[in-house]
């Protein structure tokens, strides 16, 4: 099982720092993320392996937003299932 977590928002040091260590303690694996710095912004998309959460998704995800709003980013994670509805054709 597996999560998109989106990170979007003004750069800073420590960004990749703080999501991954947040993912960590919940339980979630960093499979594959992808970052980058365009001027002053930054954007990451992480795949996550959800299988080891220690909390339910929801709360997983409702963590990661309130991470992004006290560090001023917009962090959004939705699961695989829905993520894959979204993109079928």
């Amino acid at each position: 099982m597996k999560a998109v977590v989106t990170v979007i928002g003004k750069d800073s040091m420590g960004i990749i720092a703080a999501v991954s260590t947040e993912c960590a303690n919940f339980g979630g694996n960093i499979v594959d993320i992808s970052q980058s710095v365009m001027r002053e912004y930054f954007a990451m998309i992480m795949l996550v392996d959800i299988s080891g959460l220690t909390v339910p998704f929801a709360s997983f995800a409702e963590t990661m937003k309130k991470l992004g709003e006290d560090k001023g980013l917009n962090i959004h994670a939705m699961h695989e299932d829905i993520f894959n509805s979204m993109h079928r054709i």
